[in-house]
């Protein structure tokens, strides 16, 4: 049988030595390291052994657990294939309804801009032919003031447009409205003979002078008869004038009726024959006519002249000191004075405004 432990290596060598042999003490101490030696290197080895197993059950148990969320993964990840499926059909279902959806949306939006045009066009048509007919009534009441010398057709023609304006309430012709607004105001503050008017009293005045008495009438003014006091009875009144008295009172009053003495100022007037009476007459008439036709043609330099030169005729040859006489001098120095040169005013402001509005800007 094989000793546990050879300590033959300790031993001293064989043959010839000088030293001595160890003493059997010695030899017992080495006896009893060897042993705790082996005794440690056996503790030494059962620790080893037992962290091993340690270590190698906790190994078991990671592995485990490692094998358990392994599968966790594979079974999550099969899922998450089996969701990410699901997920690409349901986006690609989601893309064709949102390519069907973008279609109907992109025709729907150019539906929507064909009808915004067409109710621009139908605006604007309507628009355009709401200036264009304005814009010729205004140039025709334009003419027609022109012609006739009266603001009246051209301020009725404002008075329309505006509104027609006002009920349209269009943004676009806003500036078109306060154009047409502005020329009524300018209008009606200036200050425009009226034509018709003068043309009616220039008629009224060649209708009285017919009737108008000259300077030289003498006789048609029946003079006032001297009043007698009244008899308090009736045998006052019998006995208050004798027959005598009474002859002679109707031969004074013959005799006033053939003679008038009175104070001539105008001899020349007083003057005239019947026949020149008759001349002087028609003569203010064509005086009237001729400025009548210069109001007619706008030559408001020829209607002061003859309009002058009819005021002196009346104040020289006809008695002015008449109702009749002062009433229709009164009316011709009224035509002198209303008939002076002034312009129609024009309507630049809303021709040009509706010019633009005409264009679209």
């Amino acid at each position: 049988m094989k000793p546990e432990h050879d300590d033959t290596h300790n031993l001293p060598p064989l043959g010839h030595t000088t030293e001595p042999l160890a003493s059997a003490s010695e030899f017992n101490n080495t006896t009893d390291t060897s042993k705790w030696l082996t005794r440690s290197i056996g503790a030494l080895a059962v620790v080893g052994a037992v962290g091993s197993g340690l270590m190698w059950a906790k190994l078991s148990g990671i592995q485990e657990q490692l094998a358990r969320q392994s599968a966790d993964t594979g079974s999550q990840a099969v899922e998450a294939r089996v969701t990410s499926k699901q997920a690409e059909e349901l986006a690609r279902e989601t893309a064709a309804r949102l390519s069907v959806t973008d279609a109907k949306l992109s025709e729907v939006s150019l539906q929507r801009s064909q009808l915004e045009e067409l109710m621009q066009s139908l605006s604007r048509s309507r628009d355009e032919n709401l200036v264009v007919d304005i814009e010729s009534a205004i140039r025709l009441a334009q003419q027609q003031a022109q012609l006739t010398g009266s603001v009246q057709p051209l301020l009725a023609a404002l008075n329309s447009a505006e509104q027609r304006l006002t009920k349209v309430a269009q943004p676009r012709l806003a500036p078109v409205l306060r154009a047409v607004t502005r020329d009524i105001e300018r209008i009606k503050a200036t200050a425009v003979a009226d034509t018709p008017a003068l043309l009616f009293k220039l008629d009224e005045l060649v209708r009285v002078v017919d009737t108008l008495p000259l300077l030289n009438a003498v006789g048609n003014a029946s003079q006032p008869t001297a009043t007698q006091p009244v008899p308090a009875t009736s045998w006052a009144k019998a006995i208050s004038m004798s027959w005598w008295e009474k002859v002679w009172s109707d031969i004074w009053n013959d005799a006033q009726n053939l003679i008038r003495v009175s104070r001539i100022d105008k001899p020349e007037a007083s003057m005239l024959a019947p026949d020149q009476s008759y001349f002087v007459r028609e003569n203010l008439k064509l005086r009237l006519l001729n400025a009548r036709l210069g109001l007619l043609a706008r030559h408001f330099d020829v209607v002061q002249s003859d309009m002058k030169q009819a005021n002196d005729d009346l104040a020289h040859y006809f008695d002015m000191q008449t109702r009749q006489g002062q009433t229709t001098l009164a009316l011709a120095r009224e035509v002198l004075a209303q008939s002076k040169q002034i312009e129609i005013p024009r309507v630049d402001d809303t021709i040009a405004a509706l010019t633009t509005a005409a264009a679209g800007r």
